[in-house]
């Protein structure tokens, strides 16, 4: 859970991660799991809020039944791939969902 002054304090990546939704069509419950998501996960490290809102962005996305791949995931947050793939599954299993084994 999260607090309302993290919204606030967090803002900045709020902001972009509603604009890399945006870019990705994605919809409104996948954008709405994102930023509980993000909320729920930040980082304490300015360095690292880029990639967790990344990946909250794809495990939001996977949630909603609204999948991206997490390369264009990553490319809309100016992010790495690979800064995806080591976050999402454990924001999943954080949020009480089991990760998909493809």
């Amino acid at each position: 859970m999260y607090r309302a002054s993290d919204e606030v304090e967090n803002e900045e990546w709020l902001r972009d991660l509603r604009r890399a939704a945006e870019s990705l069509e994605l919809s409104s419950e996948a954008r709405s799991n994102a930023t509980d998501l993000f909320l729920s996960h930040v980082p304490e490290a300015e360095r690292s809020k880029p990639a967790m809102a990344a990946a909250a962005l794809y495990a939001g996305a996977l949630i909603a039944g609204d999948e991206r791949s997490q390369t264009r995931v990553a490319e809309s947050m100016d992010v790495t791939r690979l800064s995806v793939q080591q976050r999402w599954k454990e924001i999943l299993r954080d949020a009480g969902f089991s990760p998909p084994t493809w």
